[in-house]
Parts: C-alpha cells; sequence; structure tokens
C-alpha cells in the first residue's frame, strides 16, 4: 500500500477547516490531514512558524485566499520540507497603498464597534460566483466560518496580512511540483494575477475552474478535490 501524504492545510482570512471540509473528506485515502492554525498570531512570519512546528518534517502544503500568503511565506522559511505546494485564489504581492488604508481603516472600525459578524451578506457578490449567491447552505457556511474565527483573531489575520511582504522573488525559487489554482471569475483575485504569479514558478500547474468565484473549496469541491488529487500524485 502507497504511503500517505501529509497534508496540511491553510484556510483564508475569516475560514476555518470547514473551508476544506469535502477536501478532507474527499482525499481522506491518500493523505493524513491538518489544519495550519492561523488565529494565534499577527505577522505572517510568527504564523508559519507556528504551523511549520506543528507539521512533520516533510508535508505537502496546500493554502487559499490568505492561506496562499502563509504558504508562500513558509517556501520562504523552510522550502525543503515542503513536498508539494498548492496556491488557491491568492497572490504573492503586498497590498498597495489603496488597499493598506483600506485594511487599516476597516481594523479600525471593527475595533470601535460593538458587534461583529466578518461577512455580510453585501461582501458574498466579491467571494462566491453570482450564481451561487442564493445557495443558502453555502451563504450560511461562510457566516458560520466567520462567526467561529471572531473579533479578536480577524484582527489579528488583518494585521498579519497588513505585515505581509511581497514574495514574488520567491516564485522562481519554488522546486516542489507545485499547482496554482484559481477560480475563473475571482473578483477579489482576478485569474490573471494568479496566471501570472503560475508563470513565475518553475513546476507549476495552473489550473483554472469556471463558473467560480473566490471560495473554490466550496463552490466547486468535487473538482478543486480532483486537481487536487492530480497534484499530490506529481513527482
Amino acid at each position: 500500500m502507497t504511503e500517505k501524504h501529509s497534508l496540511v492545510l491553510v484556510p483564508g482570512l475569516l475560514c476555518t477547516a470547514d473551508l476544506w471540509r469535502d477536501q478532507i473528506s474527499a482525499l481522506s485515502d491518500i493523505a493524513e490531514i491538518t489544519i495550519g492554525d492561523h488565529t494565534q498570531d499577527d505577522s505572517m512570519s510568527a504564523i508559519a512558524r507556528r504551523i511549520l512546528d506543528a507539521a512533520p518534517e516533510k508535508f505537502a502544503l496546500a493554502g487559499l485566499s490568505m492561506g496562499g500568503y502563509i504558504a508562500l511565506e513558509i517556501m520562504r522559511h523552510a522550502p525543503e520540507r515542503v513536498t508539494h505546494l498548492a496556491i488557491m485564489d491568492s497572490r504573492a504581492v503586498a497590498d498597495t497603498p489603496e488597499e493598506r488604508q483600506k485594511r487599516i481603516d476597516f481594523i479600525k472600525l471593527v475595533e470601535q464597534g460593538s458587534a461583529f459578524k466578518g461577512v455580510t451578506r453585501s461582501l458574498l457578490p466579491i467571494l462566491i460566483h453570482e450564481s451561487r449567491l442564493e445557495d443558502e447552505e453555502l451563504v450560511a457556511r461562510i457566516f458560520k466560518m466567520a462567526e467561529d474565527v471572531g473579533k479578536d483573531a480577524f484582527l489579528r489575520q488583518e494585521r498579519a496580512s497588513l505585515d505581509r511582504v511581497a514574495l514574488w522573488d520567491v516564485l522562481k525559487t519554488i522546486t516542489c511540483p507545485t499547482m496554482v489554482l484559481s477560480g475563473a471569475d475571482d473578483k477579489l483575485t482576478p485569474a490573471k494575477i494568479q496566471r501570472e504569479m503560475a508563470v513565475e514558478i518553475p513546476t507549476a500547474q495552473y489550473v483554472e475552474i469556471p463558473n467560480c468565484g473566490h471560495l473554490p473549496t466550496m463552490e466547486e469541491p468535487e473538482m478543486t478535490s480532483k486537481y487536487m488529487r492530480h497534484w499530490l500524485a506529481r513527482t
């Protein structure tokens, strides 16, 4: 029997293990899966160190959105430990000045406010494909993840995202089998940005899922799991 992969999955901002629910189930026959903790620290390097400390000596690594930033930070710290890399709906550049200011303003707003929702219905059109906006089960799961992360962890995540540096130079140094996966209609991190990133990684295969937004693991779980299975089979 083939030995299972050790696979570390890193969720995005305001996301929990439920982001990967279907992949955890679909890939359980070929992978021992753990979820990277990105809720305790307020810098990318500290989050990366925490995940590395908890991970096996060698492991496959997948991150979505903020999880992708963290995965690239891990590649900066310890590329020799990562056997396979998957970056989904993420990017390797730092925030623009405008994006930084939006984060700073939002942090202040959340710090001052009493009620924390994290994700509101008005934000959904930039998170998921328009065809899924009336999918109440999907929407409820997104709201529940944000609620479970909570205000304090969200603030730490936003400060960590604010703290991150551009990791474009890291891309060309990646040598393990890599997949860059994008929802074709991602409004938060457009597919064009992800295609450009994939070109810089010598070992990258680029995959685009049609009629899909920023959360392919939840929006198109079967297709995402299929691509992840192919990725883990690469040598």
